[in-house]
């Protein structure tokens, strides 16, 4: 071979590896733009690993799968040296996931784009039939009707409930604030119900809390936390979720961080798992609003409960309620504390609203009852989405795409 066929058949070879690399690369690219970890395309080549040539291919190529915006002149920050790079974005009429959330006071639909945008949401019903299958088609009709009206291309549906989703079945065992049977196999019905509406792509179902932690920790409170803890409220009783190195723990067999079940007041209310005392019925909105003594208006039991802690706090028998609540969440969060060693925890639903309301006494509870105490004590943060746990339940039906973009979408 004479030189210059050489020269021509390394260059042929280079350009081959830079493609194979770079299709490589597309996920983790499009994750690092999702969680907005490479708002630049500098940013980007650093992340990857890879040549600046290479980065530009990886981009443009998620630009043509509609999936990026790549800014057309590239800026630089006040005051920063060096050549100034383009920004990246994910794309604003790009695809979206189909996001369902059930929970004791109603359903919710939503359509959510990368970077957990909520797109478009439709009006939850405010009764939960004791049919899931009734449920879940009336969440996924309403779903549907979002896209048609968007005319957005659907990557896949996710579904949040309030209960242990068991794996690999996907039976929701302990649905105890539904009137479900207790091991409905909701993720077949919900697949069931996604198919029979014409919408294309996968279907998920998870635990509400753990899909909150999960959303909060790619796009919230949780963002850059290695071993994140999640403890909140939903609409009724308590849940808990652990992400360890960006994944979620959920056990052998899915149902890990079962915290609602942890006593804290031993001669406290019964609770619906037979014990006494628990997170669950102790430190959820129904145990507040009946500590203060407020019948359960219209507006939905944690909604009621918030109102009264942001408008009424100085309230005697609303300060009352409300420290007896912080002081038992303290107890549980401690007791995670020393088993897990979380280095962030993040406290959504009416969680979140003791803490804002109070959030030294919380934090000094914490800090006594941890073994750690407050020289090693671990910061204690509000959650910061709305709508987590839908947000969450699109990470689902996105993450075939974070995969293998090409894959899922061509």
């Amino acid at each position: 071979m004479n030189g210059k066929a050489a020269t021509r058949g390394e260059a042929h070879l280079s350009a081959r590896t830079r493609l194979e690399r770079g299709r490589t690369a597309l996920g983790p690219a499009l994750e690092l733009v999702h969680t907005g970890r490479a708002p630049t395309r500098a940013v980007l080549t650093a992340e990857l690993g890879v040549t600046r040539a290479t980065a530009g291919a990886v981009a443009a190529e998620l630009e043509a799968l509609g999936l990026i915006r790549i800014d057309a002149k590239p800026s630089a920050a006040a005051g920063s040296q060096g050549r100034p790079s383009h920004r990246l974005s994910v794309a604003e009429s790009g695809p979206v996931a189909l996001a369902a959330q059930v929970h004791a006071d109603g359903f919710r639909a939503a359509l959510v784009g990368l970077g957990g945008r909520i797109v478009a949401t439709a009006p939850g019903c405010e009764t939960i039939d004791a049919d899931p299958a009734q449920v879940l088609g009336s969440v996924i009709e309403a779903g549907a009707q979002l896209l048609r009206e968007t005319g957005r291309r659907c990557v896949g549906a996710g579904l949040a409930v309030p209960s242990a989703v068991a794996e690999p079945e996907g039976t929701a065992l302990n649905p105890l604030h539904l009137a479900w049977p207790a091991g409905a196999q909701v993720r077949e019905i919900f697949a069931n119900c996604v198919r029979d509406a014409g919408i294309e792509g996968p279907a998920f179902t998870g635990n509400d809390v753990n899909l909150a932690a999960l959303a909060e920790h790619r796009h919230g409170a949780g963002r850059g936390a290695r071993d994140l803890l999640c403890v909140a409220t939903g609409h009724r009783g308590v849940g808990g979720a652990l992400v360890l190195d960006g994944r979620l723990h959920t056990g052998s067999s899915g149902l890990a961080l079962e915290v609602g079940h942890l006593t804290v007041h031993p001669e406290g209310r019964p609770c619906h798992c037979g014990s006494r005392g628990c997170l669950d019925v102790e430190t959820d909105p129904l145990a507040f609003l009946t500590a203060v003594g407020a019948e359960p208006g219209p507006e939905g039991l944690l909604q009621q409960a918030r109102t009264l802690l942001a408008e009424h706090y100085a309230d005697p028998a609303v300060r009352t309620a409300a420290e007896a609540l912080i002081d038992r969440l303290g107890l549980g969060l401690a007791g995670l504390v020393n088993i897990l060693n979380p280095d962030r925890i993040i406290l959504g639903g009416l969680h979140r609203a003791l803490l804002e309301a109070d959030p030294e006494r919380l934090r000094a509870v914490v800090a006594d009852r941890s073994l750690w105490g407050r020289s090693g004590g671990v910061p204690i943060l509000a959650c910061t989405l709305d709508h987590n746990s839908l947000v969450g339940a699109a990470e689902l039906a996105w993450q075939p795409v974070l995969d293998d973009p090409l894959g899922a979408l061509v």
